[in-house]
């Protein structure tokens, strides 16, 4: 397994080893068979293991969500592909309504075991409802668990990780960051709620996840040159949120800033924020500051450039935190 691998077929790889480890995985989606999906990431599943365990379905998002939670039911592992981000919506009232309250519905005597794979976000050039970040919906609702990886490895194992929990988990897939390549190793290094300190610093904390990360990373790279060391966290899980991670590495900087695609009225950004000024305020020596999209529709993929957060904005907000 070892080796340099895209992102998509790190993914590719995690489902082919879940389908082969346990039979009573089974694979839903629209085009995820003989198409192999959008971003090809059933591709050959379906040869391999048969219409049986890699279905295809209708274009009917409720629909698919409703049968996923009635096979969890009876035994299944159902891993359920939603086509694109804007594409979740019809199905939102299963996810929220039964597919996150049924365990404790049943006092716990019912499990879940649903992953639901949605790439979201940016950066593709797509047209209407292909770009959104929703993530702040579904890290609101109790009962889910929500994680987003940013390269070849944690996608691999988090979701390998995500397919065998018992309690569903929407896996939030960087569509923008499908094609990059990255090693992946022999084991997963992290449980699938733990933040990583993907860069160390000392002068300032950038939190991201998914496709921000690749972002601060530059950014980091860039500051650099200025002399300034900044500290970068891939947050990976965005519900539960490893809070005492972010809390050491903020002890360390003084400073913070949270980094996403996301809108930042109301984004996970906000919840972030909030807790670690409670829990670090005695070490901070600036507010912890947001970055991220605008509070407005999702533009037309010609201007989306600036609607997207990238480097510079980043970086300004680094300038505005060390000023203080």
């Amino acid at each position: 397994m070892a080796g340099q691998l895209s992102i998509a077929k790190a993914l590719n790889e995690a489902l082919r080893k879940s389908l082969e480890s346990d039979p009573k995985t089974v694979l839903m989606g629209e085009d995820i068979g003989k198409l192999g999906g959008v971003f090809r990431i059933t591709d050959g599943l379906q040869k391999d293991f048969g219409d049986d365990r890699v279905i295809d379905t209708p274009l009917a998002e409720s629909g698919i969500m409703g049968t996923a939670i009635g096979l969890a039911l009876r035994g299944y592992r159902p891993v359920v592909e939603i086509q694109f981000d804007g594409f979740v919506y019809p199905a939102f009232d299963q996810i929220v309504s039964q597919l996150a309250k049924m365990h404790a519905r049943a006092l716990g005597h019912v499990k879940m075991p649903v992953t639901v794979r949605i790439p979201f976000g940016g950066g593709i050039g797509a047209v209407e409802h292909h770009s959104e970040s929703h993530e702040a919906y579904f890290a609101h609702t109790a009962g889910l668990r929500v994680v987003s990886p940013s390269n070849a490895h944690d996608a691999h194992w988090m979701l390998r990780q995500a397919i065998e929990s018992d309690d569903p988990v929407i896996f939030l897939e960087p569509k923008r960051r499908y094609w990059d390549k990255g090693e992946v190793g022999e084991d997963p290094m992290l449980p699938l709620h733990s933040a990583r300190i993907v860069r160390p610093g000392t002068d300032a904390t950038l939190i991201a996840y998914g496709p921000m990360v690749k972002v601060c990373q530059e950014a980091a790279k860039a500051a650099e040159e200025d002399g300034r060391q900044l500290e970068v966290v891939d947050l990976r899980s965005l519900s539960p949120i490893d809070f005492p991670t972010l809390e050491e590495s903020l002890k360390r900087t003084g400073r913070g800033i949270v980094v996403h695609e996301a809108p930042v009225f109301l984004g996970l950004g906000a919840e972030l924020a909030a807790r670690l000024t409670e829990r670090c305020f005695y070490h901070l020596e600036a507010p912890i500051l947001r970055v991220g999209g605008y509070h407005a529709p999702y533009p037309p993929s010609r201007v989306e450039e600036t609607y997207l957060p990238d480097l510079d904005r980043v970086l300004d907000a680094v300038d505005r935190a060390l000023a203080y």
